[in-house]
């Protein structure tokens, strides 16, 4: 397998581009109040990002890994993220037991 110069400079300004957002997003969330719809939207980051995490597996794998990731997507809801990831794991640890 080879990179060509192309790929390698792909990779690292996308790489930028996400540091960059990040610290955008730190810079305006700190001098910004949140309050109503906007506030309702920070909070939904959190489990749109888990979402996008999950959903190629709930899309291209067996059973028990469908059905974890439906109920780590649940649990994401109501929990932290990453009582919501435990929840995951253990989910599909218990449902590959399941369907053996």
């Amino acid at each position: 397998m080879t990179l060509d110069g192309t790929t390698l400079l792909a990779i690292a300004l996308m790489g930028v581009v996400t540091y960059l957002t990040r610290i955008a997003g730190l810079l305006v969330a700190g001098r910004t109040r949140l309050e109503g719809r906007t506030r309702a939207a920070f909070g939904a980051v959190p489990v749109a990002v888990l979402t996008a995490v999950i959903a190629p597996t709930l899309l291209s794998s067996s059973v028990p890994e469908s059905l974890a990731g439906i109920v780590t997507i649940a649990a994401a809801f109501r929990l932290p993220q990453l009582a919501a990831v435990i929840v995951g794991v253990a989910a599909v640890v218990l449902l590959r037991r399941a369907f053996g």
